[in-house]
């Protein structure tokens, strides 16, 4: 079964950290770059980070670059999102996507995968 499973989420103070990891079943993982995107109530989905097969390099969102960095271990097929001085402003339900398409990584479209998402909550 070809899954994105999410997990570390939960309801934390503002400036604290949460470690958000993603594991693929089903895909050979080495043949995807893996990407995090978050929404929030009422706005559109939106991208955090993305870190290509190779994990040659990694791109953050402006809004939370020097906060936030994405790794992946491929041999445990698992992604990571590593939260540090989280805002309430962080607040949405996280997605894990995996794309093997052609196309901007920031691009929601071209992933070809998804997790259920896990709820990140920042309280001030």
């Amino acid at each position: 079964q070809v899954q994105l499973v999410e997990s570390g989420g939960g309801l934390v103070q503002a400036g604290d950290s949460l470690r958000l990891s993603c594991v693929a079943s089903g895909v050979t993982f080495t043949h995807y770059t893996m990407g995090w995107f978050r929404q929030a109530p009422g706005m559109e989905r939106e991208f955090v980070a993305f870190i290509p097969s190779s994990a040659s390099s990694t791109y953050v969102a402006a809004s939370v670059k020097g906060r936030f960095t994405i790794s992946r271990d491929n041999g445990k097929d698992t992604a990571y999102l590593e939260m540090n001085n989280l805002r309430p402003e962080d607040s949405a339900i996280y997605f894990c996507a995996a794309k093997r398409r052609l196309g901007p990584p920031t691009d929601a479209a071209n992933y070809d995968l998804w997790g259920q998402g896990t709820q990140v909550t920042v309280s001030s």
